[in-house]
């Protein structure tokens, strides 16, 4: 206690130094007074009674510093003045400043970017009570590398037994519906989860509650509060009125708060209903007791005092119990945990490795723009050496002056880091409108949040503390007579390799690695946009209905896009009107496996297959051509099925032979296909050609319906945009009702599937260019600092005969042997490099020999003019100037 009142009162003292100096000063002035009166009284004269007092307290001075130090927070105050001086320091030298600040700010501005995008999809907790209790948990079948799901009867089966948890809940991730409320009819995505999943979550309403035990079955509700605001406007007494959800009557109970979208952050879903309603919503769901069928996903929370080794543990027991009583479905089950809000596993390798690539260019990037600075701050330390000469025979100690410079390079951090945080805030702003090529929803929000702003703090100062202890060490030991005639005190004999030398060629080594990685994402980029889809994307437009939401049966659905296709196809300028399940480079379709029907065994070809529902006219609307065979018609649908076959189908099942006519069983049914169309790309542009399989749309409707819905394409001589409004009247005409969405053209849904290599391309093109432009400002900084430097000695030289020539090479050649050896050694580093960003380069290998070619070719042209700028300004010093130079 007595600790925190001195505290307070130094505290106090800090805040009123002034007039506690003031005050002070009034009273030893008075003391003294009083004793040099005693003196005189005792018969010494003024100046000998005066000198007596002053001995016997020791000196005015000393007595006002012991009191500052006893009444006050020395460290702060010197802080404050150190803080007031560098401030004024930074002023007068604003070029400097100007371009340290902005140099650093690049750096941090790319560092804090890629933070917020690991702080978003990687270390950011989900929006629930306890996240650090809550458990994801995935479930590996034997043969199977992951999956997240689990049947029903494995779900119940851990919940009864896995003890190391106080509560599971499980839930179903996606349910189409449509719903009503202001405006249109919109297709929204939701989960049925089980009756206690918002009590294990734990996770408050902002009005009403959650579901209750014995609710399983009943027709509830809950809404996002994103929802609730956008169909409903906000009204606060929704919570017990009905509301129509995909044509059922539901009651609302509760609304979400809208930073809760789902457990794992990514999905943006909009409600959540009982999970014994999920069927109702959702065709085709098998029965609860199937342990074949994955679809549930689970969380747990943990007991506490329970670890997670305890838990992981447990687990594996009740697997290994699993696997003997159930070896048919269960046998060398696992079930791996992790903290929920993490990353699907399944993604969770490709997107860390995708960050890594960035953070380490991203460093880089940063790296390049410290070395600028420090070269900065190396460069002044020489214009400020007298200064640092005098403090030093004045008294002032070598730490006292260190400390004064790292304030210095630490306030100047600071600046780059405000603005490398304002550059943030427009990146991530950009980042937050970027689409990825998905049917379902997606939440890729990023944001510059406290997090951001604390690393961006935190690597400010550090990056102040790195840059400024080499310069403030070099600076606070001149050679005092050097420095005190102007020479280079900091200069030693016999050097010829410099500290900003080897700065140099460090920047420049990682400018070469930026550098390889920037010309393979662009050659990757320009791949991309060569790579042959398949299908024509002029004049086709795109959108999409889904007639199950709204009740309608498999015959039913079948007939309302048959009448859809009709009224499409005699709008004006329509030329084709077709439908399918989902588009092609959608990211992905249901897929099975396929055999040549009547072969069996191990040694029989077989192969997987996207599978895609067609209209009669597909192939010839979208411009993917038929080979051979001929297209779907009138298929029954109880009839044969029929199948269309792409080439690399017909290749592996079949090689050279042709396969129409031919039967192949995949599933439950056997095909006989009637046609072979050409390849196209399936899922992704970077995909090697995957085989497809063709359905007759009106056949595969009634037992396996789309959970995507069905998209109608038209394909039009004119401006396919301006059809939009005409077939929404189409399908609203048929069907009020009706919500329809993913609405665009085919050209725009290309676009979007290029948005991941255009994404990658951009990101590492902007940070490789900005490494390379800061590593080329350095090496001209330091160039032409050594021009400056060496004005007399080339005066010298030119006074003696040298030619322009001759200077200019000199100086020249100083700089490329500089880049050459930041060549060799750089040049292994973005080999390695390059090997990590293998995963995402389209059409072209890692080590590709054109870019690995082309960069010495263009560091050697950057370096060229770098040095060269410098190199003509040394030629044209007049020798009798330089000769007077001091």
């Amino acid at each position: 206690m007595r600790g925190l009142r001195a505290l307070w009162f130094r505290m106090l003292g800090t805040l009123q130094h002034r007039r506690a100096d003031t005050d002070f000063s009034a009273e030893l002035e008075a003391h003294l007074e009083m004793h040099i009166e005693a003196g005189i009284a005792a018969g010494l004269s003024t100046v000998e009674a005066r000198r007596q007092t002053l001995i016997k307290l020791g000196g005015v001075e000393q007595a006002r510093q012991a009191y500052r130090e006893r009444s006050g927070l020395p460290w702060l105050e010197s802080l404050g003045r150190d803080l007031r001086y560098a401030a004024r320091t930074l002023a007068n030298h604003k070029g400097v400043t100007a371009i340290a600040i902005l140099s650093i700010g690049l750096g941090i501005g790319a560092n804090a970017t890629i933070f917020a995008i690991v702080n978003r999809f990687v270390l950011r907790p989900a929006p629930v009570g306890h996240p650090s209790t809550l458990l994801s948990l995935s479930t590996i079948p034997k043969g199977e590398r992951c999956c997240n799901h689990f049947p029903t009867p494995v779900y119940q089966d851990l919940r009864d037994q896995a003890h190391s948890f106080s509560s599971m809940a499980a839930y179903y991730e996606l349910i189409p519906a449509s719903i009503g409320g202001s405006g249109e009819p919109e297709r929204v995505w939701g989960q049925g989860v089980t009756t206690n999943f918002f009590a294990v979550i734990e996770l408050p309403m902002v009005l009403g509650r959650g579901f209750a035990r014995g609710e399983d079955g009943a027709p509830l509700i809950v809404l996002s509060e994103t929802l609730w605001k956008s169909r409903f406007g906000a009204d606060p007494q929704i919570v017990g009125k009905p509301i129509l959800l995909s044509g059922r009557t539901f009651t609302v109970v509760g609304i979400a708060p809208a930073a809760f979208r789902s457990v794992g952050q990514i999905l943006d879903t909009r409600f959540w209903v009982p999970l014994g309603v999920t069927r109702q919503l959702v065709a085709n769901l098998p029965a609860d007791n199937a342990r074949d069928f994955h679809w549930l996903s689970v969380v747990g929370r943990m007991r506490p005092g329970v670890t997670r080794n305890q838990v992981q543990a447990e687990l594996q027991t009740i697997a290994r119990r699993m696997s003997q009583s159930y070896p048919a479905t269960d046998k060398d089950i696992t079930f791996p945990v992790d903290q929920a809000g993490s990353l699907p596993p399944r993604e969770k390798a490709a997107v860390l490795l995708f960050l890594s690539a960035l953070s380490i260019v991203v460093l880089l990037v940063l790296s390049i723009a410290g070395a600028n600075v420090a070269n900065l701050l190396f460069a002044q330390a020489v214009t400020r050496q007298r200064e640092m000469a005098v403090r030093l025979a004045l008294g002032a100690t070598r730490a006292r002056l260190r400390k004064q410079l790292l304030v210095e390079s630490v306030l100047l951090a600071l600046g780059g880091g405000v603005l490398g945080v304002a550059l943030s805030l427009g990146a991530t702003h950009g980042l937050s409108a970027f689409r990825v090529p998905a049917p379902i929803p997606l939440d890729l929000a990023v944001s510059a949040g406290g997090n951001v702003l604390a690393f961006s703090f935190v690597l400010s100062v550090l990056c102040g503390l790195a840059l400024g202890v080499g310069p403030a060490w070099a600076a606070s030991r001149p050679t005092l007579v050097n420095a005190l005639k102007g020479e280079d005190a900091l200069a030693r004999p016999g050097r010829r390799w410099t500290m900003r030398d080897v700065l140099i060629v460090g920047q420049m080594a990682m400018s070469v690695v930026l550098l390889t990685v920037t010309i393979l994402f662009l050659r990757s980029l320009k791949a991309a946009s060569n790579i042959d889809i398949g299908l024509r994307p002029q004049g086709l437009l795109m959108l999409s209905v889904d007639p199950r939401l709204n009740g309608y049966s498999a015959e039913k659905t079948s007939h309302f896009l048959a009448q859809l296709r009709q009224r499409a196809a005699q709008l004006p300028a329509v030329d084709a009107a077709v439908c399918t399940d989902v588009p092609l480079l959608s990211g992905g379709n249901r897929s099975d496996g396929f055999t040549v029907a009547g072969h069996a065994g191990k040694d029989a070809a077989f192969t997987y297959a996207d599978l895609y529902m067609v209209t009669p006219g597909y192939f010839e609307a979208l411009g993917t051509p038929r080979i051979a065979g001929h297209d779907f018609g009138s298929e029954r649908v109880d009839g044969p099925r029929k199948a269309i076959v792409n080439k690399a189908f017909a290749e592996r099942l079949f090689g050279n032979a042709n396969p129409v006519g031919q039967h192949i069983k995949g599933g439950q049914w056997t095909y006989e296909i009637i046609g072979l169309a050409g390849n196209a790309k399936s899922r992704t542009l970077g995909e090697d050609t995957r085989p497809i399989l063709y359905r007759s749309l009106d056949q595969s409707i009634v037992d396996d319906p789309s959970l995507m819905g069905y998209t109608l394409v038209v394909h039009t001589r004119g401006n396919p945009a301006t059809l939009a409004e005409a077939l929404r009247r189409q399908v609203f005409a048929l069907d009020p009702a009706m919500a329809v969405y993913n609405e665009e053209t085919m050209e725009e849904h290309i676009r979007t599937a290029y948005s991941l290599p255009r994404a990658a391309a951009t990101l590492f093109g902007i940070f490789g260019g900005i490494g390379l432009l800061l590593a080329a400002v350095g090496l001209y900084g330091v160039m032409s600092y050594g021009v400056s430097r060496r004005t007399r000695e080339i005066g010298i030289r030119m006074a003696l005969g040298a030619q322009s020539g001759t200077v200019e090479r000199l100086i020249v050649r100083q700089g490329m042997i500089l880049a050459c050896v930041a060549l060799v050694l750089g040049w292994p580093a973005a080999w390695m490099l390059s090997k990590l960003a293998s995963s995402f380069l389209y059409g072209i290998q890692p080590h590709d020999a054109v870019t690995f070619a082309a960069v010495p070719g263009v560091l050697a042209m950057i370096a060229l003019l770098a040095c060269w700028i410098p190199a003509r300004k040394a030629s044209s010093i007049n020798p009798m100037q330089a000769l007077r130079t001091d």
